[in-house]
């Protein structure tokens, strides 16, 4: 199946994940369109290669944790491109905090993760609804984390979002059934990206110990699996751990 004409959003685009994604959709054919927050030189880095891979990208800026912003940037990938395909609710925010360190964990730190990591994607998706339902249907895949699989992650409020986040992709699988298929990919440690810089070095290092593979992660593993859900016809409400084999999340 070939992504040509196909028009994909990927938030977080401005991130190591978020741009393999990007990179990936775009070199399948389709016209992708990147978000950030504030990391627009990031952004543009991405957009730019994918240009001179020859293919069709542009960003926008967005806040996901503002429900008009997130209304808004819907509206304009629709004035723009007249489509959407496919949505990659990839951006997400973490903090170190371990575990046992309960008293770190404030009701600001809790609001940002949960407002970020689990309730923008359901707007998203909410906001995406029509337009993902058109032309045949869509797929929306939800980047989440083998910490929601198990209780390991950079703190308590990240692993609950991507426990949240899981479980949304079976509800969405559901509600927005049959006409869009919601699929998730849960990586673990990846090496190098920000997110995995704020991890605890216990957790960092556990990963990399447990991994059967004997390497964690890889972003390129993660577009690929993106591929394979967008371009799947009954693939729908599944979560596929890409973490190098840690056996507390082989479920």
């Amino acid at each position: 199946m070939t992504l040509d004409g196909k028009v994909a959003l990927v938030t977080g685009g401005s991130g190591d994940i978020g741009s393999a994604i990007a990179r990936t959709l775009a070199a399948e054919g389709a016209k992708v369109v990147v978000t950030y927050v504030g990391a627009e030189e990031a952004a543009s880095a991405t957009v730019q290669a994918i240009h001179d891979q020859g293919g069709k990208a542009a960003h926008l800026q967005l806040d996901q944790r503002d429900p008009a912003a997130i209304e808004a940037c819907i509206k304009q990938v629709e004035a723009s491109h007249g489509r959407l395909d496919i949505l990659v609710n990839n951006a997400a925010w973490n903090i170190g905090i371990p575990f046992p360190e309960l008293d770190k964990l404030t009701v600001d730190v809790w609001d940002r993760v949960l407002e970020t990591n689990l309730r923008a994607p359901f707007l998203l998706a909410r906001a995406a609804a029509d337009l993902l339902k058109a032309d045949g249907g869509g797929h929306i895949v939800n980047i989440s984390s083998a910490g929601g699989i198990s209780p390991g992650s950079s703190s308590i409020a990240y692993s609950s979002s991507k426990a949240g986040l899981n479980h949304l992709t079976r509800c969405l699988a559901v509600a927005m059934a049959p006409e869009v298929a919601v699929n998730c990919v849960a990586p673990g440690l990846v090496e190098d990206t920000r997110m995995a810089k704020r991890l605890p070095d216990a957790v960092a290092a556990g990963a990399r110990r447990q991994a059967v593979l004997g390497r964690v992660g890889q972003a390129e593993d993660i577009a690929a699996q993106v591929i394979v859900f967008v371009t799947a016809t009954s693939i729908t409400g599944q979560i596929m751990v890409v973490d190098g084999g840690m056996p507390g999340t082989m479920r």
